[in-house]
């Protein structure tokens, strides 16, 4: 039987290759919405982040995102993305 390809995506801060499931995809909706796509298949722009606490505040305090998916992120959207990582703020 063929093993099936583990898709790679890169984290935008980290610029590390890493397997989709360990990565946290936030997209830009074609409405201008941000939003943390838990499901990988929320239409628009998105961009990948590590799921670690520490790539998260770096992404915030460099703006990573803004730059990435063109849109000002808000700091409420950075505080999601930390719950998600595992990290209280």
């Amino acid at each position: 039987m063929k093993q099936k390809k583990l898709p790679l995506r890169k984290c935008v801060v980290t610029q590390e290759m890493l397997p989709k499931k360990e990565l946290i995809r936030v997209v830009r909706t074609p409405e201008g919405d941000v939003v943390i796509d838990q499901t990988g298949k929320v239409n628009g722009r998105g961009a990948y982040l590590s799921k670690d606490i520490e790539v998260v505040r770096q992404a915030e305090k460099k703006r990573t995102l803004d730059h990435h998916l063109k849109v000002k992120t808000s700091d409420d959207l950075y505080e999601q993305l930390k719950a998600v990582a595992g990290g209280e703020s």
